[in-house]
């Protein structure tokens, strides 16, 4: 529970009082076009640099332009935090900013008895509650007599506070956003600079509107200050325990993703070329590296799924660093240039930003349904290493995960994120470029092999006794010329072969390759010794997951915890670490398809916790399920 201690007088100036909060959850809801996510971004970027731990939730609708005021058209931003350090954006908000009916009527089952609940009355007009199925005013009719509710015209109030603009109402009243943020920004104590900065560089060939919103920012602080309807504001004090020493930043998945494809190519010494085709959730990949020539990036909006991947393998043939993009319809299409990937034997990484599936699904919806289709989505034998990162911050070191193991190996990879981490955001420590790995590799320059007559010439498929990885030649080196593509490939000249066991003794090697692949051991997180069942997550799952372990041990509960970086190949003690447990529990935000083959392969009773809501599990709803299975082992 959130604690609160009076504070007392904000100052000597102000009558209201002041208190202290260790966290808060707030929800920002409202039609696709009112900008709630830009309202939640501001507020999360002013939060973040205050130094609270924080973790975010937008909720974008699945619709492009759904119709305006109607259920399917809500979009929401949920922001935590807090004084400590924190894994999830919580379960149920602590404040509701809701800016219509639709928005009201599709958030308020998610917030608990007693919460705040502030509503843009102008808003409810009877049309805009017949049109979300409302027969009476919820703001009359008692019903949400359970909750603080806070009435405030928003919209008049924001046209009222810029009448000395030359703006029509309407145009004045999409301002209103501004005004609540500049509320909740007075509420919760946050700056206002930077915000202001930011409206005026946003907008800044239209200086006009650029003042327009900051004067409805400020209108909105000024409500909150000398309005009766607020009589207290409150305190989150920075979580400077939460975080140790280093230069901190907000960042979301995808741009962590993005920065951590640019530090990898940097670190190989290699230009990075982006195939990519826009498609929800990945796009922000594409927009973001796009921005960095300078470091060597460039970027190709294909027409297609198909043309992009083919070109970024074409790149990692001419020696790039190749990456392609996208969600789960797109890998369906990419599938036979990633076996193609897989002969070649070149060094690619496959960015898969999950979605609800399945074809295109719910494509503003998280889900981690694509395990199955990484693994074995292709004809044929063609095993493909699968990293998958487990918090906004940690996509940039997977990223350089998959990069070494691309580039060491030779192998295509594939880099299983999702919407929730994608989207979402937290405090990221900048890492010191000293120690970002070096992944620098060395091309084929010369003959690396001497035939019988004692010629020296160029085998394309000699492999490192290592690695099994094969010589990469830049085309265009002397000497270095070889044929490329489909067809299975001989034996270290890479000339056509049909023969029947040349094909098996290559399908065995590029397994073995995979196989062999160096990835760390699990490490298990289990303080008591005592613990007899272990939870296992992988992906997104890792801070729901451990909010509820916390909840477990801190009520006296043994319980064990681990999460896999690396789904192939598994880490060598797996099965060792499964099988010293009475019961293994895994979370999955789909049916069960990691616990499928983890079973096939240990034989180990692992039991599911599935969902397929398009939304992240809650810290509540996983701390209920782990106390079942330790309570059953005992």
């Amino acid at each position: 529970m959130t604690t609160e201690v009076d504070q007392g007088n904000r100052d000597s100036g102000s009558a209201k009082d002041v208190r202290r909060l260790d966290r808060v959850i707030i929800r920002f809801a409202g039609d696709s076009g009112d900008g709630m996510q830009l309202t939640g971004d501001r507020f999360t970027s002013e939060t973040a640099s205050l130094g609270n731990d924080l973790s975010t939730l937008p909720n974008f609708p699945a619709e492009i332009r759904a119709p305006a005021g109607t259920l399917p058209g809500v979009s929401s931003f949920q922001l935590h935090f807090a004084d400590h350090d924190i894994l999830t954006p919580g379960d149920a908000p602590n404040v509701l900013v809701a800016m219509n009916p639709a928005a009201l009527k599709a958030n308020l089952p998610d917030l608990p008895r007693g919460a705040e609940l502030i509503v843009n009355t102008d808003e409810f007009g009877a049309r805009a509650l017949a049109k979300v199925g409302y027969e009476s005013n919820p703001l009359e009719d008692g019903s949400l007599d359970g909750y603080a509710l806070h009435k405030v015209p928003l919209t008049t109030l924001t046209v009222e506070a810029l009448k000395d603009f030359d703006l029509t109402r309407k145009d004045a009243g999409r301002s209103k956003n501004m005004f609540a943020l500049g509320l909740l920004s007075w509420m919760y104590h946050r700056p206002t600079e930077g915000t202001e900065a930011f409206l005026r560089a946003k907008f800044a060939k239209r200086p006009e509107i650029a003042e327009a919103n900051v004067t409805a920012f400020r209108a909105g602080w000024n409500f909150g200050e000398t309005t009766e309807e607020f009589a207290v504001s409150y305190e989150v004090a920075p979580a400077a325990s939460a975080f140790p020493a280093g230069t901190y930043r907000n960042i979301s998945g995808n741009l962590a993703l993005a920065y951590g494809l640019i530090a990898a190519a940097r670190c190989a010494d290699l230009p990075l070329f982006l195939g990519s085709y826009p498609i929800t959730p990945a796009s922000d990949i594409l927009h973001e590296l796009s921005r960095h020539k300078n470091f060597g990036v460039r970027t190709f909006q294909a027409e297609d799924e198909i043309a992009g991947i083919g070109a970024a393998l074409g790149a990692a043939f001419g020696g790039a660093l190749g990456v392609t993009t996208t969600s789960g319809p797109g890998v369906a299409l990419k599938s036979e240039t990633i076996g193609l990937a897989v002969s070649l034997e070149l060094p690619l990484l496959i960015v898969d930003i999950q979605r609800g599936g399945p074809s295109t699904g719910l494509p503003t919806k998280t889900e981690q349904a694509d395990l199955l289709q990484a693994m074995y989505g292709r004809n044929g034998e063609a095993p493909v290493p699968i990293v998958a990162p487990a918090t906004p911050g940690d996509c940039f070191t997977a990223a350089l995960d998959a990069a070494r193991i691309a580039l060491t190996y030779r192998t295509p990879v594939f880099l299983l994120s999702d919407g929730y981490l994608a989207n979402g955001s937290e405090p990221w420590r900048v890492p010191e470029v000293e120690a970002l790995p070096d992944l620098r590799v060395q091309f084929a320059t010369g003959p690396n092999h001497t035939l019988a007559d004692g010629t020296e010439v160029f085998w394309p498929y000699k492999r490192d006794e290592a690695t099994l990885a094969r010589p990469w030649a830049v085309p265009g080196t002397p000497g270095l010329e070889h044929r490329v593509g489909g067809i299975e490939k001989q034996d270290g000249t890479g000339n056509i072969s049909y023969d029947p066991a040349n094909h098996d003794f290559m399908v065995r090697t590029r397994q073995a390759k995979t196989d062999g692949i160096e990835v760390p051991d699990v490490v298990v997180d289990d303080p008591s010794g005592q613990a007899r069942v272990l939870v296992l997550g992988w992906g997104s799952t890792f801070g729901p997951i451990t909010a509820a372990v916390r909840r477990i041990r801190r009520a006296g509960g043994h319980i064990a915890q681990t999460h896999l970086r690396h789904l192939n190949p598994f880490p060598a003690n797996l099965g060792e670490v499964l099988r010293a447990y009475d019961r293994v529990v895994l979370p999955e935000m789909n049916l069960g398809q990691l616990a499928t083959l983890l079973r096939a392969k240990y034989l180990v009773d692992v039991r599911s916790l599935t969902q397929v809501t398009g939304l992240p599990f809650k810290a509540e709803q996983l701390a209920s399920a782990f106390k079942e299975a330790v309570d059953d082992v005992h």
